[in-house]
């Protein structure tokens, strides 16, 4: 899912699928080694046979800015030539149907969608969703899979608690193994150019049971109004102490200006990489560390205390929306998705900046949480002719192409003239562009997505403080090690877990229950599913 469709999802969905193991009040359970699923015996050896298709760079113009470090692929002016990534429509005439959802509100009908139609004109097959508003997928997912009336597509997301994944996936979805494994997936070059932490997700059972959405690999970010810390001298910060003793300083509790937004648990993560905890498991000698049981965390969950203890936090824990209380200077900062810093960045008008990950304490080695890499998979169903297999990957592959070819902008900006506009190296979506594009765009992005890039359309300066901020935490970029393992205790009690540990930070975080509670909540925990999950990932990981 590119960075530049920040703006077609909320921050709750955004956050939703990019915390990594971390659960916000009101969301599911986030999380999703190796897909949504766990495997069954037997399926980490099969997954050791397994060749994850063969990564192949896409050819685009070349970025204004460097890459070298792992960093997106970023532009201040809008290419001025564009590459064809697809030689013909690759649709076969016949209506494509598919399952997904939006966090925002339904796009207009068909009937009146010009983007959609010129969308599916391009595809040459009409393009057809039946979406789920807000919550509720599951349920609708459930219910599909009960009717026996799959359609063509159906996105498999890794946060939302699908139970019985890897069978139902054996009985109801073709396996992709031989299209897509391998050389096979040179044949859909956009697709070959999602990358190895991206398809991992779509792997259950040692084969490839759908086609990776991608999404970006930088997880959650730490974001302030700069203008906000401006008095202690911005948001450098040489220890834990010198942050909480300059957030101190910037309390003001008589004008209603509080350093923290009320999101505990997450003020917890972003503490949490100061001092340089493990991003959800930490492997050494192949065995498992949970972040939970690691002083790091138990030391980033103290400074939290001493957070609330100082009156830091916004005090109203309900609060629905902070941007009008951040733009006027009354929190001054907060925690987000990647994406959702590209989109702030896109469209508030105060002075947005980010913490970079520092040392807590001298012997700290702060870290940088990465993302899944992807937002799940999408599945072809059984109902669908083997013949029309190729057809679909098609059309995904049209739909995957990256940034800076004809079918990208196509996908995510519509028709020039039409839905939007270009001039002098910006392009600018039309009053039809904003009425059409963003709302129907989010959920056909949750069933295919592009690589990451920046571009903020007339914002050279926002694009340089994103990629400055990726430049600083690539080198502190922490993978999750149990990404391409499975648990089958994962996909059954993680749900349960993570509310588990959310609900106890908080009260710990709150006063409701004293520190020294949390090493007997730790074993429960442990007992409670997380010991078999650690013996699941070890067995996983020691056979490769």
């Amino acid at each position: 899912m590119s960075s530049t469709l920040s703006s077609t999802l909320s921050r709750r969905g955004f956050l939703g699928l990019a915390l990594a193991g971390v659960t916000v009040a009101g969301l599911a359970a986030c999380g999703g080694e190796g897909g949504t699923a766990g495997v069954k015996k037997g399926g980490a050896e099969l997954s050791k046979k397994l060749a994850l298709p063969t990564f192949t760079a896409a050819k685009i113009p070349a970025p204004d800015l460097p890459t070298d470090a792992g960093q997106d692929p970023a532009y201040l002016k809008y290419p001025s030539e564009l590459v064809k990534s697809v030689a013909a429509p690759p649709g076969d005439g016949k209506k494509i149907t598919s399952l997904t959802q939006t966090w925002d509100v339904a796009p207009p009908a068909p009937g009146e969608n010009t983007y959609l139609q010129e969308l599916s004109k391009a595809l040459g097959s009409e393009w057809s969703m039946n979406i789920v508003v807000g919550d509720g997928y599951p349920d609708k997912f459930n219910a599909i899979v009960a009717s026996d009336n799959l359609p063509d597509l159906v996105w498999f997301p890794p946060n939302q608690g699908l139970q019985r994944v890897p069978e139902l996936l054996e009985a109801k979805f073709h396996d992709l193994t031989p299209y897509l494994s391998g050389d096979a997936i040179k044949k859909y070059p956009n697709l070959a150019n999602l990358g190895d932490l991206t398809w991992k997700s779509a792997v259950t059972n040692g084969k490839i049971f759908g086609v990776a959405v991608a999404y970006s690999r930088f997880g959650q970010i730490f974001l302030v109004n700069q203008d906000y810390w401006e008095p202690v001298g911005g948001v450098g910060f040489a220890s834990a102490d010198d942050f909480l003793e300059k957030a101190k300083q910037l309390l003001d509790v008589g004008k209603n200006k509080y350093p923290l937004e009320p999101s505990y648990y997450n003020h917890v993560h972003m503490f949490s990489h100061w001092y340089g905890a493990p991003n959800t498991w930490r492997l050494a000698g192949g065995k498992l560390t949970h972040q939970f049981e690691t002083p790091e965390y138990q030391a980033a969950l103290e400074l939290a205390v001493k957070c609330f203890k100082a009156k830091l936090f916004w005090p109203d824990p309900s609060l629905a929306t902070i941007q009008d209380k951040v733009a006027n200077g009354q929190i001054g900062a907060f925690v987000e998705s990647f994406p959702g810093f590209v989109n702030l960045a896109r469209t508030q008008k105060y002075k947005l900046g980010a913490i970079v990950p520092f040392a807590a304490t001298p012997s700290s080695k702060p870290v940088y949480n990465a993302g899944l890499g992807s937002v799940g998979f999408t599945s072809i169903s059984k109902k669908v002719d083997p013949k029309r297999i190729e057809t679909l990957l098609g059309v995904l592959n049209y739909m995957a192409a990256p940034f800076g070819t004809e079918e990208y902008q196509l996908v995510n900006f519509g028709v020039a003239g039409t839905h939007f506009t270009k001039k002098d190296g910006d392009l600018t979506l039309t009053d039809k562009g904003r009425a059409e594009v963003p709302t129907t765009l989010q959920p056909i992005s949750f069933v295919i997505g592009s690589p990451s890039a920046l571009f903020l359309p007339g914002q050279p300066e926002h694009t340089k403080l994103i990629h400055d901020f990726e430049t600083k935490v690539a080198p502190m970029l922490q993978q999750r090690v149990t990404t391409g393992h499975f648990s089958d205790t994962y996909t059954q009690k993680n749900g349960e877990l993570s509310t588990m540990g959310s609900d106890m930070v908080v009260d710990i975080v709150t006063g409701r229950k004293p520190l020294s509670d949390w090493p007997a909540f730790v074993k429960k925990w442990l007992s409670r599913g997380g010991e078999a999950m650690r013996a699941e990932y070890e067995a996983s990981i020691a056979k490769g």
